[in-house]
């Protein structure tokens, strides 16, 4: 890539940032450049004298069990036991794999003993001031929130533990994620709130209402959806909506003013992932998502239903996900735009893609999401070719780059939309192949018909199936109770391809793709 290039890319990528974020990036690299970035302070001489209430805490969802005695850790399928002691900056499976270590959430699964977990705790303390990851705010909200919880849960009132909360949520107010926002900053803020209540701290209060108030309203769409439009981190900050409303229904401090407001925001967001599962409780793997990283859709509502939450009708739309279902199929499809615009992170360039079941089981599914490393597979999964869209010569629909940057971006148009039908079209390929690609899903009783138009170019449809749910004749699809039958194509290609389920795990299977010129229809017809 040259250097007029570059210099294009990150323009197309830093014009969408907000004000406040370019003001704390310059912040945090100066203060960087300078070497005044703050540090954990934990001399006693500063920590004041703390007293906890003694809180309540309905019952949560476990954490999955993610540690076994004799220091073995799990995360991302990838298991290590530490043969000496826990290095907690261990950086051999990457960054991600790293930060999980850090989070602390093994101190909340089932079967983890009291005596263990302080363990643990106090391995942690031991080096937590050369621990550069765990330091970081993101891991220090996560962290400072499953200590808490550990600690009400099990009725833990000690001094020195209490410190090093109190120690963390004052580094963690210097470090708030302004230069990130999106769910980054309402970990920082749940942070907060959890800080607030277990130290009886009117500032950490305050330090939460004004992040939660503001981030909420903005990061909730309208149909309940969480903005950066992936239902995995959709049921993360589900999960921590719902802890948070336990914590403020469960206690009387700071006048329970939240209750109403988290209350609302719960209700809609459970709305959302209500309409956007399947009916046998996956979650579609749209941009970035993975299996078994957050709750199940099941677990949360079970959560929801004790804590006396209710869940209304959700009609998508804000979220540009539509769901069209029948007795025998059921079809998510992503008409939306790249989003948020500041903070596309965890967007892919799959601009039309959809995932389909058909008897309850996936049929038509996604690449999925095996990595957060920048490297070949990551530029894969993101790329348009890795979804159940149409590429022209194999470009990419929005230019992702990096592991988790965006720079120019397919802008969406919805055409006609009414309860069977919907036409979109984006300009993707606007600028460098003169044309727009056009999608129309028409939903009926017994089947699927989707329209591609490329307005006389030539193209890609790609499909990804999961495996050994067909076998091709002709110009058919045949599986055990559906065909698929394309009109218009020029060809037909098997392409060997992956399925990732989980981070770091992958599952062989054979793609399509269809090559056609103008226009493609594509028939699936459930039998």
């Amino acid at each position: 890539m040259g250097y007029i290039s570059k210099i294009t890319l990150l323009f197309n990528t830093v014009r969408h940032l907000k004000p406040i974020q370019i003001r704390y990036r310059l912040k945090y690299f100066i203060r960087n450049k300078i070497g005044k970035s703050p540090s954990l302070c934990t001399r006693t001489t500063i920590i004041p004298k703390i007293s906890v209430p003694n809180l309540k805490f309905g019952q949560s969802i476990y954490n999955s069990n993610s540690y076994k005695p004799g220091k073995s850790f799990t995360f991302l399928s990838i298991e290590h036991t530490f043969p000496g002691k826990i290095d907690w900056n261990f950086p051999e499976y990457g960054r991600l794999w790293t930060y999980n270590l850090n989070y602390f959430e093994f101190l909340n699964q089932e079967d983890i003993s009291v005596d263990e977990g302080l363990k643990l705790i106090d391995d942690y303390i031991g080096t937590i001031n050369d621990n550069n990851t765990g330091l970081e705010p993101y891991p220090i909200s996560l962290r400072v929130m499953n200590w808490i919880r550990f600690f009400i849960t099990h009725h833990i009132d000690d001094e020195r533990y209490n410190g090093y909360v109190w120690a963390q949520l004052q580094l963690l107010r210097k470090l708030k994620e302004y230069h990130l926002m999106g769910n980054h900053l309402l970990e920082n803020g749940f942070a907060f709130l959890f800080g607030a209540y277990y130290l009886n701290d009117s500032t950490l209060y305050k330090e939460a209402k004004n992040i939660l108030l503001s981030e909420l309203k903005e990061q909730i769409l309208k149909d309940g959806a969480h903005f950066e439009l992936s239902p995995m981190y959709h049921s993360l900050m589900t999960y921590r909506v719902l802890d948070c409303y336990n914590l403020v229904v469960s206690n009387d401090l700071f006048d329970r003013e939240l209750e109403a407001f988290l209350r609302e925001i719960a209700e809609g967001m459970l709305s959302f992932l209500q309409a956007i599962s399947f009916r046998n409780g996956d979650i579609p793997l749209m941009n970035d998502a993975a299996n078994g990283i957050a709750s199940t859709p099941s677990e949360l509502f079970a959560y929801a239903h004790r804590l006396g939450l209710d869940m209304r009708e959700s009609t998508l739309s804000d979220s540009g996900y539509r769901k069209f279902t029948s007795d025998s199929y059921e079809l998510v499809l992503d008409v939306g735009e790249v989003g948020p615009s500041y903070q596309p992170g965890h967007a892919h360039a799959d601009t039309f893609n959809f995932q389909m079941h058909i008897n309850n089981r996936p049929v038509i599914i996604d690449t999925g999401t095996s990595t957060y490393e920048v490297n070949d597979s990551r530029f894969y999964e993101r790329s348009t070719r890795a979804h159940n869209t149409v590429t022209i010569g194999d470009e990419n629909s929005s230019q992702v780059w990096a592991g988790h940057r965006v720079a120019k971006r397919a802008k969406v148009v919805i055409l006609k939309e009414d309860t069977n039908c919907i036409v979109a079209r984006h300009d993707g390929y606007k600028k460098k192949f003169g044309v727009y690609h056009t999608r129309e899903v028409i939903s009926e009783e017994k089947g699927v018909t989707v329209m591609d138009d490329l307005g006389g170019q030539t193209g890609v449809a790609h499909f990804h199936f999961a495996p050994g749910e067909y076998l091709l004749e002709g110009n058919q699809l045949k599986g055990d109770d559906f065909r698929i039958v394309f009109t218009n194509y020029t060809a037909i290609e098997k392409v060997a391809t992956y399925h990732s389920p989980e981070f770091n795990k992958r599952v062989d299977h054979i793609s399509l793709r269809i090559l056609f010129t103008g226009k493609l229809t594509t028939q699936i017809l459930c039998e």
